[in-house]
Formats: structure tokens, C-alpha cells, sequence
């Protein structure tokens, strides 16, 4: 039996659906099921920290509903992993973070990284989740070529440049061998850029969606044979585990698909 894999775009719109499609089926194993989906009713740019936290309350809805569906796992397709450990706490499955997954692999590629992602904003969470990470020592800058998802989607070819340019700047004068684009829309245009024109491609420029389908296949692998689970001990304990009758009215009085019945 094949893997199945949710990569949920946090993004109130199916515009950015088909570019994450036709950049990783290249790369999904025989046999395994991507579907690639978004959140709905919510923002289309979360961007900012406000539109961002209102997506999170329906990415949630959406990874337990993944979960009733039958994925094996779910990639949460932004590079700031919105929501993503709040929703280990409420499934069972994998909860992929593209961002996470991609640190976890750099050092296969070289002993330091560099991120260049997509604005200022941006860069300065990517600092506090290199921390969050444990990633101080070997990621040594964030960097970003000032463009926002909105504007990538109609320009993917000049998004692609100035990512692979700024990706190429940052291993020349930063002192280091391999850089993350962190970013899945940015990754999402350099690769249809790369397997479009045949362009050499840079194997330590990194992409975060290729990174998460990977993991998440294994992940979801190791949960289909029984050989994955999330430690309830601590950090993802279940509210369900200590008081589920207070979960059941929380979800029901203020959880997002109350609000839509």
C-alpha cells in the first residue's frame, strides 16, 4: 500500500496549488499519493503575523481532516511551518514543517548553510526559528531577495533568478557550502524554472518542498507499519488525554469549523 501525502498550502487560494503539483510529482516515489490541497475561508496571504495566526485556526481543521481521510502524513507548505507543532499536538500522523524538514537534511550537503527567503519580514522569523531549531551553529545568515508570494505567482522565471543569483552571491562571499531557498513558492518557481529551460542546476541549493515530500514519505511509511509515534508525554500531550470533555467544548465553542457550521 502506497503512502499518501497531504501538502496543504496555508494560503486562502488555489492559485499556488498547481505549481507545488507539477514541481514534486517529479520527485514522489512509485506507488505513493500526493494531494496537494489549501485552506479555504481565511486569508490568501499570510504574510503578515495577523493573516498568518487566522490561517493557522483553519490549518488545523485541515490536518484533522486529513487525518479522517486516511493520509499517511501532511506538509504544511510554508516556510515559516505555520501551526505545525501546535498540530502534532491534535494528530497522530506526520506533520512535516518544510523549513524543519530541510535544516534536518543540510548537513548531507555541506557542513554550513545560508537561507535566502522572501522579504525582510520574513527573514527576521526565519532568525528566531533557527534557534527554535537548534540550527545557530550551522545556518550563519538569513538573507531574501524582496519579492512577496502574491507577485511570485505571475513572474516565476524572475523569481527564479534572483533566487538562484542571491543563492550563488551567498556561497561566494558568506563562506558557505549550501543554502536552503526558504520559501516553498520561491523553490516552487526556481524548480519550474530549472526543469523548463534546462538551466545546470546547483545540487547544494536547496529546496524545502522536495526536503518535506521526502520526509513525509518516510515519516508516513514508519506510521503506516507502526513504527512512528509522537511521544505524549510532554510536549504534544493531548488536551484529549487529561480532559477531554474541556477539548470537546473548546473545539466546539471556538474552533474554527464552529464557526462555519
Amino acid at each position: 500500500m502506497g503512502v499518501r501525502i497531504n501538502f496543504i498550502n496555508p494560503f486562502g487560494t488555489p492559485a499556488y496549488n498547481g505549481l507545488i503539483t507539477e514541481t514534486l510529482e517529479p520527485y514522489l516515489n512509485e506507488g505513493n499519493e500526493l494531494v496537494v490541497t489549501n485552506v479555504e475561508n481565511c486569508p490568501e496571504n499570510c504574510d503578515w503575523w495577523y493573516p498568518k495566526h487566522l490561517t493557522e485556526e483553519v490549518l488545523f481543521e485541515c490536518i484533522i481532516d486529513a487525518e479522517k481521510k486516511g493520509f499517511d502524513a501532511v506538509i504544511v507548505g510554508c516556510c515559516n511551518d505555520p501551526g505545525v507543532r501546535a498540530a502534532r499536538e491534535l494528530v497522530d500522523i506526520p506533520v512535516v514543517g518544510t523549513l524543519e524538514a530541510t535544516m534536518q537534511h543540510a548537513s548531507y550537503f555541506g557542513h554550513d548553510y545560508l537561507l535566502v527567503t522572501d522579504h525582510r519580514k520574513s527573514a527576521a522569523y526565519m532568525r528566531d526559528l533557527v534557534r527554535l531549531y537548534g540550527q545557530s551553529e550551522q545556518c550563519k545568515d538569513v538573507r531574501y531577495i524582496n519579492w512577496y508570494i502574491t507577485d511570485m505567482i505571475n513572474d516565476y522565471e524572475g523569481v527564479a533568478k534572483d533566487a538562484l543569483a542571491a543563492s550563488a552571491k551567498a556561497m561566494e562571499d558568506g563562506g558557505v557550502e549550501s543554502v536552503i531557498l526558504a520559501c516553498t513558492i520561491i523553490s516552487a518557481c526556481t524548480e519550474k524554472w530549472l526543469l523548463t529551460s534546462g538551466a545546470p542546476r546547483q545540487t547544494t541549493i536547496l529546496n524545502p518542498n522536495t526536503f518535506a515530500l521526502k520526509m513525509a514519505e518516510s515519516l508516513g511509511l514508519l506510521h503506516q507499519k507502526g513504527a512512528y509515534g509522537i511521544s505524549r508525554a510532554g510536549y504534544y500531550e493531548k488536551m484529549q488525554q487529561r480532559r477531554p470533555e474541556e477539548f470537546a467544548e473548546v473545539r466546539e465553542k471556538y474552533g474554527r469549523a464552529a464557526r462555519f457550521k
